[in-house]
């Protein structure tokens, strides 16, 4: 490898600069600083990778689950020894604190380490027959080559979600990972390199958009994996859903809501819609920028959660006394405050605005940054408001009181057109049980911030939130194709449902 290969595309086994002359720069966003230069991919490096793909699933495709797995064990013992370095590198590349960095690289261990695991365990179904003489079980067979498109916020843990499965599975894969965090990307790469998988297996291709498209619009491509924004998953949705054969999981974002009960513990309250607004900057596809709360409660829960909402602690995300680093990129606090002045001109009465923190509360050294701090306001409830309706993606947050009984809270909570996460939090348990049965989300959350999740565990939305669930056991579903297995152990046929077996002729 020459001193160029942290620039390159991983591609049938070899480190290529590609076919374009574009590179581009990974940031720092807490300092603005350049981490490093990558190759922008073409249509062209895209087209080679995917041959590369489909010429390898053949003999991918030949070997065991065991054996495909063992690849990923050797991944998942190098994440473990690279914990460290590895969550620094996210929080460095990401700009989530440090605590963040690493429990995505840990997300991404017990990823690997349940794919692989996976391996070893029951695959189908044995069916009773109708029939006593015939055996009826299902089976799953890889898809052929999937593209995997993976966002910048889980650099190393959301990868995994796509690619351990896909690989066990028997599938190849092409990924193109966020151009914001192709540091991360590239050392992932690294580690299938060192694993020994067959050239062409993994491929990787750093780049824009245009790359995740020609990925998206070829025709060897069976299945797209996808996690990210709404406006994009659902174009890929769009695009893929009208090609015969072909499949999108796709999850995507919320505007996501923690309903607080007259029934509930203000301390889990508080605690848990200050997790659920913050945490990642507000940048995580479950955050909660709605808080629905009832009246009895809210004005004390008001009090307490400005309160800490004013002092959060915004710094330098490599340090443990921080709670909240950076923005991503300029698009997003230009974005961020456009939104805080919608919801101005919508009627907010604004009870928290640190959207441009002062000199004294940036780290020093990290002026270049995209620093912001907490936007929290409240809002008499419309179901038509803008402000309350679509994501920001940031540390934008909606008090809206509620009052009456808890069909009213969830009428709120269900009025808008996503449906990713909610959490509720209340000490009735017919409260929790009617949230988990008729909240319009994919993923619940009782007594718990409205974040989080178990690798074992589906994680995707309904509505516009998503159309599959690329992640855990749910990849599976997406990746590989069900047969259902029927044979006769008789001499004779015999038909279920009573159908006639006989052969009958003129004579």
């Amino acid at each position: 490898m020459s001193t160029d290969d942290s620039r390159r595309h991983y591609i049938d086994g070899e480190w290529t600069t590609g076919t374009g002359d574009e590179t581009f720069t990974s940031q720092n966003p807490a300092t603005g600083e350049a981490l490093a230069s990558f190759h922008r991919g073409t249509e062209d490096d895209v087209d080679r990778a995917l041959a590369a793909a489909e010429d390898a699933y053949d003999e991918w495709r030949s070997l065991s689950h065991i054996d495909r797995a063992e690849y990923l064990w050797d991944i998942y013992h190098e994440l473990r020894d690279r914990h460290e370095e590895l969550g620094e590198i996210v929080t460095m590349e990401c700009g989530k604190e440090i605590s963040e960095g690493l429990a995505d690289v840990t997300e991404s261990w017990h990823m690997v380490e349940w794919a692989a695991g996976n391996a070893r365990h029951p695959h189908g179904d044995v069916v009773p027959s109708e029939i006593a003489s015939k055996d009826a079980y299902m089976r799953r067979k890889p898809k052929g080559v999937v593209g995997c498109i993976t966002p910048w916020n889980f650099p190393v843990a959301i990868p995994f979600w796509h690619l351990a499965v896909t690989l066990v599975e028997g599938n190849t894969v092409v990924w193109k990972p966020a151009e914001q965090t192709p540091w991360c990307a590239h050392i992932i790469a690294e580690m299938f390199e060192d694993s020994g998988i067959p050239d062409g297996v993994f491929n990787l291709v750093q780049g824009y958009g245009d790359a995740g498209n020609a990925i998206v619009e070829d025709d060897r491509v069976e299945t797209v994996l996808f996690t990210g924004s709404a406006e994009v998953g659902h174009k890929i949705a769009s695009k893929v859903g009208g090609e015969p054969g072909k499949i999108a999981a796709c999850e995507m974002g919320g505007k996501n809501a923690v309903v607080i009960t007259e029934e509930a513990d203000l301390d889990i309250a508080v605690h848990s819609a200050v997790m659920s607004s913050f945490k990642t900057t507000g940048q995580r596809c479950v955050s909660s920028e709605r808080l629905i709360v009832h009246e009895d409660l809210y004005d004390e829960f008001k009090e307490r959660f400005v309160d800490i909402a004013s002092d959060i602690a915004v710094g330098d995300p490599l340090e443990e006394d921080t709670f909240m680093g950076p923005l991503i990129e300029d698009d997003q606090v230009e974005k961020f405050k456009r939104y805080n002045d919608l919801a101005r001109e919508e009627g907010a009465n604004v009870l928290v605005d640190r959207a441009d923190l002062g000199a004294e509360e940036i780290p020093e050294g990290h002026e270049e940054g995209h620093w912001v701090g907490p936007f929290v306001y409240e809002i008499d409830y419309d179901e038509d408001l803008r402000c309350i309706n679509e994501e920001v993606f940031g540390p934008h947050v909606a008090l809206l009181k509620y009052s009456g009984d808890f069909d009213r809270a969830l009428e709120m909570h269900n009025s808008v057109d996503y449906g990713l996460a909610g959490a509720i939090i209340s000490e009735d348990y017919r409260q929790i049980n009617q949230f988990r049965d008729e909240a319009e989300i994919g993923l619940a959350y009782g007594n718990l911030p409205c974040i989080g999740a178990e690798v074992h565990l589906p994680f995707g939305g309904v509505k516009k939130s998503g159309n599959g669930l690329p992640s855990g056991r749910e990849v599976i579903e997406a990746v590989t194709e069900r047969t259902a297995w029927t044979l006769n152990n008789s001499k004779d046929i015999e038909m279920a449902q009573g159908l006639s077996a006989d052969i009958i002729t003129d004579e």
